[in-house]
């Protein structure tokens, strides 16, 4: 979500920001759609967390090469948005299923969201915490006595966690500032160290001119926290499906596992073919050109792929290790993402499994061990 100005983190619970986006969402109207040709097939809506962008490549190259439509499915696409929350979507059955991060989906459900975890897509998290090589950050225990930017709204506890690990009190040792969906703060020097996706914000400084230089921002100029490294990452963009329907709902059984057949060919596409899968996502309406559309291809496919079980598939280590940052890492409020470990039915392998399944015929490569990401050359403002 975005914010116009940069706030100290205040004293408000997450319990009620969470509630007054909730809130918020469940009236709120996709803010557009992508759909394939209707005819005598099941209609489906997936609901996005943000809007169209190669974070979400595979669902848009299913749609375009006509993978949805290959295994009986009408589904339209819809965007996300400032005041979306796509969880509450799913649950509120506004939509038949839902792209969300796990941590922010597993504090819904505490909450009452009937919803499940039915594919991992991303096996790896893409935050960072980037900084510019002056200020020596390259660790979380290098961020003592640094102004550390967040956006917050439960996107901050991978940060909690990396300094609560290296033994950082957020309260005294560093200073906590609540920054834009932006890089804006780092490269004015207001900030030390901010939050940034590696596939998003991250070439957004790489696509802005050097003052120093005259040239675009290297990758050179900048440190990283990666807490993949750090071991406080957490699990991201997954598909969730409706619980209910999924324990009493034949068709829907079926239909998420045609749907996860069509997205997992979807990503094979994206991973074979980042261009042509950069161009769809710039075919269906983006903010940010090719060239930022191509990086954030190639970055997300780092995140997918390998594979080892076969893409979408739960990893039961990762899961755990999610659920014990989401339940003990507090944020400067006192706050964790949830307060108890969720139930059997957060998650569930049989479905994606079942997919990859079916797809064997295909001799698809649904794990990619050779995986090799390209070159991307960004240019000034992501054109």
């Amino acid at each position: 979500m975005k914010h116009s100005r940069r706030v100290v983190l205040g004293a408000a619970a997450m319990a009620a920001t969470a509630a007054l986006l909730l809130s918020a969402c469940s009236t709120s109207t996709p803010s557009s759609s992508a759909s394939a040709s209707s005819g005598a097939l099941t209609p489906v809506k997936l609901q996005l967390q943000w809007f169209a962008q190669a974070q979400f490549a595979g669902y848009y190259a299913a749609l375009k090469q006509g993978y949805f439509k290959d295994e009986g499915l009408d589904v339209t696409i819809l965007e996300g948005g400032t005041d979306i929350v796509p969880q509450t979507v799913l649950a509120n059955n506004q939509a038949d299923f839902a792209i969300a991060w796990v941590p922010k989906a597993l504090a819904s459900r505490e909450q009452g969201a009937g919803i499940t975890d039915v594919g991992q897509i991303y096996q790896r998290s893409g935050t960072l915490q980037v900084s510019m090589k002056k200020a020596n950050i390259t660790s979380a225990a290098d961020l003592t006595g640094k102004k550390v930017g967040n956006w917050g709204f439960g996107n901050e506890f991978e940060l909690f966690a990396g300094m609560t690990k290296a033994k950082l009190d957020p309260a005294k040792d560093v200073t906590l500032v609540q920054q834009n969906f932006d890089e804006s703060a780092l490269l004015s020097g207001d900030i030390d160290a901010a939050q940034a996706m590696v596939y998003n914000e991250y070439a957004q400084i790489l696509e802005t001119k050097n003052p120093a230089t005259g040239a675009l921002y290297k990758a050179s100029d900048l440190n990283v926290i990666n807490w993949n490294k750090e071991g406080t990452a957490m699990l991201q963009d997954a598909i969730w499906a409706n619980t209910a329907k999924l324990s009493s709902d034949k068709a829907y059984q079926a239909t998420t596992v045609k749907f996860l057949k069509a997205v997992i060919k979807g990503w094979i596409y994206a991973r074979d073919n980042p261009q042509k899968a950069a161009d769809v996502v710039v075919s269906y309406g983006t903010k940010l050109g090719t060239s930022h559309q191509l990086w954030q291809t190639n970055e997300v496919n780092k995140l997918i792929w390998p594979s080892p079980d076969g893409i979408g598939v739960i990893n039961a280590a990762d899961w755990k290790r999610t659920v014990g940052v989401a339940m003990d890492a507090k944020n400067l409020e006192g706050s964790t993402v949830i307060t108890k470990a969720p139930d059997s039915d957060a998650y569930t392998n049989t479905y994606i499994k079942k997919a990859l399944g079916e797809l064997k015929s295909e001799n698809l490569d649904t794990t990619g061990a050779n995986f090799k990401p390209i070159d991307v050359t960004l240019a000034e403002g992501g054109k």
